[in-house]
């Protein structure tokens, strides 16, 4: 999946973001020069046996137990740098795109993303974000949205 290609064949506007490698969320919101707020970061999650897809603020962390609630998992864990790759061969190891459900998995959504009217992410690379509106976003993806994160 490359996402520009996907947005733009769903007639969904965005705007392309070229920048330097960055390999952190709160990293690329520098180099972007946006809020960290505004920066919604993608986790993979185990949930169960199940991955999960994950969007927080790049100024936040998972809470694990948040988002065992939201779910009614039994058990919540971070994947692994080797389950991500695999999850996401499409991608520079390590980039994961916020549209899990073109992976085959579910997208859940901190509600504190849906404080602005925009959203950065990262694309297929760490050299690429992507900046859309939040509602267009929410409308393609149809993530569960929840509270299941904290600031740092």
């Amino acid at each position: 999946m490359n996402v520009q290609t996907y947005l733009r064949q769903r007639n969904v506007p965005f705007k392309p973001m070229e920048h330097q490698p960055t390999f952190d969320a709160q990293s690329l919101a520098q180099a972007v020069r946006v809020p960290g707020q505004e920066v919604a970061k993608s986790v993979l999650l185990r949930c169960d046996g199940e991955y999960v897809l994950a969007l927080l603020p790049a100024t936040h962390t998972v809470d694990l137990h948040g988002v065992q609630e939201m779910l009614g998992c039994d058990h919540v864990a971070l994947a692994t740098e080797g389950e991500c790759g695999s999850r996401f061969s499409d991608c520079e190891l390590g980039a994961l795109p916020p549209f899990g459900s073109e992976y085959g998995m579910r997208t859940i959504m901190d509600r504190s993303l849906l404080a602005d009217d925009e959203i950065v992410f990262e694309g297929n690379t760490h050299r690429e974000a992507i900046r859309m509106q939040t509602g267009d976003f929410r409308r393609l993806e149809q993530p569960a949205v929840g509270d299941f994160c904290h600031p740092w």
